[in-house]
């Protein structure tokens, strides 16, 4: 019976600790997605493990291991005998990236017009007005994630799964130019104007209006990045030239 009791008790044991490592290995992975997504980790710059080690108080296996997740996910790259580095997004893999992402925007909002719940749709009224409330507080943080969270509601309301993973993979490659995308209030008051849009064609059931609005949302995004990233280029020309003849 003692023997019994003690097989148990490790049991028990093994089992807690398995999900306390899972959980930390959870945490991780989305705090290191997320200096990334908001720019504390900036494209090309190389991750020093021992500064992410104090600064999120881990050791380096789980920091490690989290670092194969987000290589895994395209976030990061990890090249032999030089460590990992925030990966960098060419432009034309940003072009074609945008291109594919509002096929599947549009493609969920046509399905979720038809599968939607009331409960769902509810949620994601609740989500836009909390938006809003951010917006008003400069909370681009909060602004961000609740908006994400909206796009990705209405994925899932289309309840296909190889669209979902489909969306997923794509998306977080492009989380970071998303978030990028919303520095400048003008273009949050836009998105709200179009998070409304959509909000009233989900109530109306109108999936070809709520795609096309998605797919035309996504556009307007990838555009608006592509001349930010132009100007940065411009800029950044014109400081070497002056440096130059300095």
């Amino acid at each position: 019976m003692q023997n019994t009791e003690n097989d148990n008790g490790a049991s028990s044991f093994l089992t807690v600790t398995k999900v306390e490592r899972m959980r930390l290995h959870d945490t991780v992975v989305t705090h290191l997605r997320n200096l990334i997504v908001e720019g504390a980790l900036a494209p090309g710059m190389k991750l020093n493990e021992r500064e992410l080690c104090e600064t999120l108080g881990i050791s380096r296996t789980p920091l490690r291991e989290a670092m194969k997740v987000l290589a895994a996910e395209g976030l990061i790259e990890i090249a032999p005998n030089r460590g990992a580095f925030v990966s960098r997004m060419s432009d034309t893999e940003i072009w074609e990236s945008f291109e594919v992402m509002s096929g599947l925007e549009a493609m969920s909002g046509e399905l979720a017009a038809l599968r939607i719940t009331p409960v769902e749709i509810a949620e994601i009224k609740a989500l836009h007005y909390a938006m809003i409330a951010c917006r008003a507080q400069n909370d681009l943080p909060g602004y961000y994630s609740r908006n994400q969270t909206i796009h990705n509601k209405i994925n899932e309301a289309a309840r296909n799964s190889v669209l979902r993973q489909t969306y997923l993979s794509i998306n977080r490659r492009l989380l970071a130019l998303r978030f990028k995308s919303n520095f400048q209030a003008g273009k949050w008051d836009s998105a709200i104007q179009d998070h409304e849009e959509m909000i009233r064609a989900l109530e109306a059931r109108d999936g070809a209006r709520l795609g096309a609005i998605l797919r035309r949302h996504l556009l307007e995004k990838r555009d608006a990045i592509v001349r930010d990233l132009a100007g940065g280029s411009e800029a950044a020309d014109a400081a070497n030239a002056s440096a130059a003849v300095a």
